[in-house]
């Protein structure tokens, strides 16, 4: 499985409309949750974030809003932020513009948010832009500076928390991933993520 676990800067160059990182002087990381909400991860993930006063974003797939609505209403009450990331986890590589709109808005139904992330990281340039310029929520397309790889099954648990703490810096948007797939190595990462981090002065905001 390839994956460029530090965007590289070329790459946000080309794309500037999609937002990548948090440039602050401020000792802030943006982590992400993506895929959920998950009936085991999700709890965990905020359990955790509640013990070092840390906020979060979680992009959700809309099925599974429906499928654990308790969850999900349980992100909201404990001041975290919620991002659209289709109802389906849609390849916007390999669906047409129109359904890949479609999924998008079945999903803002059950998701109240602005924020959106495309499922793989994956959407042409022009499914952006309908994206932004969608008549009812205009959504801001959020990418990511640092990905963990906790999505890697072939991946140890203390190597996602290297590639984190080796490439985060001030500003950076972080992705994790409250799924079942992902949980065996973010359960490791996580908690000593945030503890590594506070010891450093970090805090942890969540995207607006």
């Amino acid at each position: 499985m390839f994956y460029i676990v530090k965007t590289p800067w070329w790459l946000k160059k080309i794309y500037p409309s999609l937002v990548w990182d948090m440039p602050s002087h401020e000792k802030a990381l943006y982590l992400t949750f993506d895929d959920g909400p998950h009936e085991t991860a999700t709890p965990f993930v905020l359990n955790q974030l509640k013990r070092y006063h840390a906020k979060a974003t979680f992009f959700c797939i809309g099925k599974n809003v429906v499928a654990c609505p308790d969850i999900y209403a349980r992100v909201l009450d404990e001041g975290h932020a919620t991002g659209n990331h289709t109802h389906n986890h849609v390849n916007g590589w390999k669906t047409s513009s129109e359904a890949y709109l479609q999924n998008t808005m079945e999903a803002a139904k059950y998701i109240n948010s602005r924020l959106f992330r495309p499922p793989y990281g994956r959407a042409t340039p022009f499914q952006a832009s309908l994206l932004r310029q969608n008549p009812g929520p205009q959504f801001s397309i959020i990418m990511w500076d640092v990905l963990s790889g906790d999505f890697d099954t072939s991946l140890a648990a203390e190597t996602c928390l290297q590639n984190v703490i080796l490439h985060a810096t001030a500003g950076s948007i972080i992705v994790f991933h409250d799924s079942a797939k992902a949980y065996e190595r973010m359960s490791y990462a996580l908690p000593s993520l945030l503890e590594y981090y506070s010891k450093k002065g970090y805090i942890f905001k969540a995207l607006s």
